[in-house]
């Protein structure tokens, strides 16, 4: 089935919807779709976008630590968007948790559609679940989360797994990785931040806090010919970190940024995967790599998910614990299977949800 005539909207909010996005861009285009694609400058969004080579619109930012900059920027941004879109005419909306184009859509009668596996996220999820038509989640997220929060239960599309399959399921690791940041494989570790300035993190850190400082300098002390990847979300963020830690300015083999180009394959080949946030570490226990999530709240059941599943991930909030696992994992050196393709068989296993999505909404322009 063509899809010539058709024009899709696409709003990427954050850095995971970038990458996530890929493979839709690709499979719509491949039918001959139009698309439209604007983005909110949040994170590394733009940098992985730019890295992509698709053509996209930057409009807006993400509000920041204080709710009254939130819904200021939110205002901002839906002036921003609605003149792109109503010249731009589309005939479906694709977002994953984007509230102004959520908002957008609902208020032009675009038929729309959106990814959730956050229901943690309680403030996104009350302004965009009742207004989406259909929104895919995963099994393994409890339905009556998403019902509490809005969502019409017949608008859900559920399916057998986690959004990281969904650009995982055909991965290839690329080892000129390892050339290109002069690495060997399994003598490096990357720490990723958590997401301090998100909404649901408000009431619990500071919007420049992160635990890195906290865990780094042991495990440092005991691997200090490994590299690290101290990868943060913000320029507070980074600040902070390099107060906290200007002893380790001198190492070379220390690396603060908040970006990293061709991520995927750093986790693929590193010894292990540490970070305040989800997705990274779910991705990297994915592709079969010790990693440990310190988020400072409950495990999520994406997590669980992967732990039942036998995916060597593991969520640890006490930095001494922390420390001491890490210590433990790198000691061991790396597990078995560390860098081949066997991963692929186990991530097949379970649902891509881009493949869904991109079904339902074909079948829908179609009809």
């Amino acid at each position: 089935m063509d899809l010539s005539d058709k024009k899709i909207w696409f709003d990427v909010e954050e850095p995971k919807t970038a990458v996530m996005f890929q493979s839709l861009f690709e499979m719509f285009q491949d039918m001959g779709a139009e698309l439209l694609i604007t983005a909110r400058d949040y994170d590394s969004t733009f940098h992985i976008l730019d890295d992509l080579n698709f053509n996209y619109y930057k409009i807006g930012k993400h509000g920041g630590e204080r709710l009254d900059e939130k819904l200021q920027t939110y205002i901002q941004r839906l002036s921003k968007l609605l003149p792109h879109v109503k010249n731009f005419s589309p005939h479906y909306f694709i977002t994953f948790s984007s509230v102004e184009g959520t908002r957008i859509a609902y208020g032009l009668k675009i038929p729309s559609i959106g990814f959730n596996d956050e229901p943690r996220n309680e403030p996104v999820c009350k302004l965009i679940l009742p207004f989406l038509d259909n929104i895919i989640t995963p099994q393994c997220v409890p339905l009556e989360w998403y019902i509490s929060l809005g969502a019409d239960p017949k608008r859900l599309i559920r399916y057998n797994g986690i959004d990281e399959i969904a650009w995982l399921s055909n991965y290839t690791p690329n080892p000129q990785v390892l050339d290109k940041f002069d690495l060997e494989k399994g003598k490096y570790i990357i720490i990723r931040s958590e997401p301090s300035f998100a909404s649901y993190l408000i009431d619990k850190l500071k919007p420049e806090e992160t635990m890195i400082n906290r865990i780094f300098p042991s495990i440092f002390s005991e691997f200090p010919n490994h590299k690290y990847f101290l990868l943060v979300r913000t320029e507070k963020q980074e600040e902070f970190l390099k107060k906290k830690m200007a002893r380790f300015s001198k190492y070379r083999n220390i690396i603060i940024t908040r970006y990293l180009p061709n991520l995927v394959d750093l986790c693929f080949y590193s010894a292990l995967v540490i970070s305040g946030g989800g997705t990274i570490v779910r991705e990297s226990s994915l592709l079969n790599k010790p990693s440990i999530e310190f988020f400072p709240g409950d495990t999520a059941p994406q997590e669980n998910f992967l732990v039942d599943n036998g995916f060597p991930l593991e969520h640890i909030k006490d930095p001494n614990i922390i420390i001491e696992r890490s210590i433990q994992i790198l000691r061991q050196g790396p597990l078995p299977n560390s860098f081949n393709l066997s991963f692929r068989e186990k991530v097949k296993k379970f649902q891509n949800p881009n493949k869904l999505c991109f079904e339902y909404v074909k079948e829908k322009l179609n009809s």
